[in-house]
């Protein structure tokens, strides 16, 4: 089947790819010519484990292709998906420009029936409005159909080509069958395709990307809550986590949730219930609690050096907002530089992956290192802000000798208890005792 994807970011690329994977031609296509020139020339844009050796396979097979021309990129395409980008505006609606301008262009652009597909995460509504726009000077018959995806960076390829569900949302008959015949390679194990209206479908995403939110939000408030009573957060988990009506995932506690959609998404969620006037109190609390938990171990750490971090080194472990990959948009780990600056401190960082994205965003106002040995050397005390795999077993004993002070503050709540008060290390962590060395 021939296949346009319009925008080339995240979604945009991991869609593209992966349905050429399953012998799809795939055209994509972006307004960035310079990303556009990378991509054509095999130099993938964005790190995603798994994702480099499907996109090289199928540009060599020449199954995927770019273009900076709208035009060319539809020519000959049954579906077109749109996965641009909805970046959330003043008020934190989704803001839809992007969408809406290719909808403009796209109208008399169709030559014939088209399936047009909203990939991107876009308020109920949406697609009614993509189909005013390209209705209004288009001369083919063609169709709208909501298509979220449940994509996890860091796993996005095995969840695209494995994926646990298929939302389509979808009120004509025709361009079901199509959808149906596009998504058949990855449903074949009996994973459902999980048909509904347009409305509905959009409605879908942001109400599991919020649930998800509440749920490490909730666990987030257990945890400050174990903290003062004595109670011992990690058992707390465990005692419900095997309950099999609330499941496992999700219950770790920590500094907060970052990334590009749940902040955005239970935003614009929100946004969507004022504007019919429905107070949708639990997300109102849940960006609270948030916001205040992503700096939580800043007056901890304020607390055991005095209420003074002025020239005291902070070796930071991790920077994105979460492993696998380098996606840093409300990463913790920059709330809490912009907050350790502030006081005065010095920030030794190390990530496996998105430094360059840091570097970009904060130049020379910390310095970057190779290893988290290197970033750990002379500092007065670690911050853990992403559980990255490499700093679950790190040589304790290399690392003590590097510390002016065997002192961690762990937002994710990596180490053993026990293990640390045996080494003799301070041990700050989330809604467990503290260890004093």
């Amino acid at each position: 089947m021939n296949i346009a994807v319009v925008g080339t970011g995240y979604v945009g690329l991991v869609t593209g790819t992966c349905f050429a994977e399953t012998g799809n031609k795939v055209v994509c296509i972006d307004i960035d010519r310079e990303k556009v020139d990378k991509l054509s020339k095999g130099e993938i844009t964005i790190y995603e484990p798994g994702l480099e050796n499907l996109f090289s396979r199928n540009i060599h097979q020449g199954r995927l292709t770019f273009t900076t021309n709208l035009a060319e990129g539809i020519h000959g395409a049954k579906i077109i998906f749109l996965a641009l980008p909805t970046p959330p505006g003043e008020d934190g609606s989704a803001d839809l420009k992007y969408i809406l301008g290719v909808a403009d262009e796209l109208g008399p652009l169709l030559k014939e029936y088209t399936v047009i597909v909203d990939k991107s995460t876009v308020p109920v509504g949406t697609a009614e409005k993509v189909r005013q726009r390209i209705a209004a000077k288009a001369k083919v018959e063609f169709d709208v159909v909501s298509n979220p995806e449940f994509l996890r960076e860091g796993v996005a390829v095995e969840d695209f080509m494995k994926p646990e569900r298929v939302v389509i949302g979808t009120s004509s008959e025709h361009s079901k069958k199509i959808m149906e015949t596009l998504y058949a390679p990855f449903v074949r194990q009996g994973n459902p395709l999980v048909i509904m209206d347009e409305r509905s479908a959009e409605l879908t995403k942001y109400a599991a990307n919020s649930f998800l939110a509440t749920k490490i939000t909730f666990m987030n408030e257990i945890a400050n809550l174990c903290e003062l009573l004595g109670a011992d957060v990690d058992s707390v988990r465990k005692g419900i986590g095997t309950d099999s009506r609330i499941g496992k995932r999700f219950l770790f506690p920590g500094i907060g949730y970052g990334g590009s959609c749940f902040p955005k998404d239970v935003q614009a969620l929100v946004r969507s219930s004022d504007d019919v006037n429905y107070d949708f109190k639990i997300l109102d609390a849940v960006m609270d609690v948030n916001a205040s938990q992503k700096t939580k171990l800043i007056s901890r750490m304020l607390e055991y050096f005095k209420n003074s971090l002025k020239g005291k080194t902070i070796a930071m472990w991790g920077l994105s907002f979460k492993p696998h990959t380098d996606d840093i948009r409300e990463a913790p780990a920059l709330e809490n530089i912009h907050s350790l600056l502030k006081e005065g401190a010095i920030i030794k960082a190390h990530d496996p992956e998105s430094m360059n994205n840091v570097k970009r965003l904060l130049g020379d106002k910390i310095s970057y290192h190779e290893t988290p040995y290197e970033a750990a050397a002379g500092a007065d005390a670690i911050f853990i802000a992403t559980e990255w795999p490499e700093f679950r077993t790190p040589d304790f004993e290399k690392l003590s000798s590097l510390l002016k002070n065997k002192l961690i503050f762990d937002g994710r709540n990596l180490y053993d208890l026990h293990q640390m008060k045996e080494l003799g290390y301070t041990y700050f962590s989330i809604g467990r005792q503290t260890i004093y060395g």
